[in-house]
């Protein structure tokens, strides 16, 4: 069953009115009140001239306040958070910001995401780093992902690359203990990857010794596409240098010649960006705090992905990688008999949306606070039916 409260605001996501949808962890439904937002926010900009006086006005305004949404959510000072584009840009501005000297060290798990072990690769290649993979994919249910990360520690390690949720197997890692470990026996810098933690956990990074918290605001936020952020941890601002540089990131003297960077972490936004989605996730962020803090959504996450997880182990031929209950809203499983890529067209095929996942190889359904009881129903039955059919 599910209660008046959540259907009302379920028909607030326009996107999700003909669908079973799983994919959260992928993009997430913009809510009809952000997209409302974003088109006010563009016709305001063209009434009242696109470069003008009262639209920079409005623009220092609306960044301000969309620092102060995600700070609020993330437990830190808004002067700690810098708007980016996405989770990957957040990464590289921590990634190519480090000073590297051929010889440092970089740990990073098996379980990051492509786009970030690329870069790395390429630092790798640039500056002559020394790159060690620890292995955080056989520590699901059954292992120490702290002692795992700890153990490939190195006196050379400048950097230690990790996800707070493992977007393949949905694993939660332990972040607090990770990072007192970390900085207990190591003087590295972590930055951590947060697609799929911002908009799923409660957050306080205040009180958690990292340096660099990557996330994006179109995932589990359900915000808008293009628009995300990075927190810089006070004591790690001052010893990153910016990479891609911009009028917005630079202070500038009176004939308009730059004279330092801003004091707080705008120093690494850059330029002209897409401003009106600032309104939409500052419409979504609140959206979602109207139905409930952020640790009942968590609550309610954690009721369903059980749920779902639980009826997904009792069909002979599903194997879900998780042994126990998911720790979020990610849940990852394999099927047998048919090629996992060919499985997800057949779902889609009758509009339930799943996703793949190469490693390891499965497939990977989210579910979120607001997914309906009856999609979980429906998606166990087309998973079914479409297992029947072959």
């Amino acid at each position: 069953m599910t209660d008046a409260k959540t259907e009302q605001h379920r028909a607030l996501f326009p996107a999700l009115a003909n669908k079973a949808y799983f994919n959260y962890g992928g993009t997430g439904p913009l809510p009809s009140l952000a997209l409302a937002a974003i088109s006010q926010a563009y016709q305001f900009i063209q009434q009242a001239g696109p470069f003008s006086s009262a639209v920079n006005d409005w623009i220092d305004i609306e960044a301000d306040r969309t620092r102060m949404a995600i700070a609020s959510q993330l437990g830190v000072s808004k002067l700690s958070i810098a708007l980016t584009e996405d989770v990957t840009v957040g990464c590289n501005i921590a990634l190519w910001g480090i000073d590297w000297s051929a010889g440092d060290h970089i740990l990073i798990s098996d379980c990051e995401h492509p786009g970030i072990v690329a870069a790395v690769k390429e630092l790798q290649r640039r500056f002559g780093i020394e790159i060690s993979i620890c292995s955080l994919v056989e520590t699901l249910d059954r292992g120490d992902p702290v002692a795992a990360i700890v153990q490939h520690l190195r006196p050379s390690t400048r950097l230690v690359v990790i996800s707070h949720i493992l977007w393949n197997t949905g694993q939660v890692l332990p972040l607090a203990q990770i990072a007192t470990a970390c900085k207990n026996v190591s003087s590295a810098r972590i930055l951590v990857d947060a697609a799929q933690s911002v908009g799923v956990l409660p957050l306080n990074l205040g009180e958690i010794p990292i340096d660099f918290y990557a996330f994006t605001g179109h995932k589990w936020w359900c915000g808008p596409e293009g628009l995300g952020g990075l927190y810089i941890s006070p004591d790690a601002l001052e010893s990153l240098n910016p990479t891609f540089i911009g009028w917005r990131g630079i202070v500038t003297d009176s004939s308009g010649n730059p004279i330092r960077w801003q004091s707080d972490a705008r120093r690494y936004e850059v330029a002209t960006s897409a401003y009106p989605l600032m309104a939409g996730l500052a419409e979504a962020i609140a959206l979602h705090e109207r139905w409930g803090s952020p640790q009942q959504r968590l609550q309610q996450i954690q009721h369903l992905s059980h749920y779902l997880w639980q009826r997904l182990s009792e069909l002979p031929y599903i194997n879900c990688l998780n042994t126990s209950p998911p720790a979020a809203g990610l849940v990852s499983f394999q099927v047998k008999g048919i090629p996992h890529n060919q499985f997800v067209k057949l779902l889609e095929q009758q509009n339930c949306f799943i996703r793949t996942i190469r490693f390891p190889d499965c497939v990977r359904a989210c579910v979120h606070y607001f997914t309906f009881p009856s999609e979980i129903h429906l998606l166990l039955d087309v998973v079914d039916s479409v297992k029947s059919a072959l």
